[in-house]
């Protein structure tokens, strides 16, 4: 019985988070100064050298680990968790606690004092 494990398919979790991020190839590989066919065999690539890894990662907004260790069933029990926690205990109360019409009040309470504080400024300068 063989228990080595299949080394992960970096370039494969490049080309999957690039298209979760809504990026095509070209756009990446213009951020990156290579050609689009570059990042095709990149994405067609097990191993990707380090300092590309680092640039890539950069450009998806991961870091190089997350793409090392990126999986598919990772991120569909992360998106699954996400959306059936709005049905257990653990929903978040987005209600507002205040009353968004007194914060527009006193907002404007604030911008008003500014405005004549500003007018006072003025006016004492011209005075002089």
């Amino acid at each position: 019985m063989n228990t080595t494990t299949k080394p992960k398919h970096i370039g494969r979790n490049i080309s999957r988070i690039r298209e979760l991020r809504g990026m095509k190839q070209e756009a990446l590989a213009m951020a990156i100064g290579v050609s689009q066919q570059t990042i095709s065999n990149i994405e067609g690539s097990e191993t990707v050298d380090e300092e590309k890894l680092q640039l890539i990662a950069k450009e998806l907004g991961v870091t190089s680990e997350a793409i090392k260790s990126f999986s598919e069933e990772a991120a569909i029990n992360f998106f699954n968790t996400f959306n059936d926690s709005s049905q257990g205990s653990n929903f978040l109360n987005h209600n507002c606690t205040f009353n968004p019409l007194d914060k527009v009040v006193e907002l404007y309470e604030r911008l008003v004092e500014a405005e004549k504080e500003k007018v006072a400024y003025l006016e004492k300068l011209l005075n002089k």
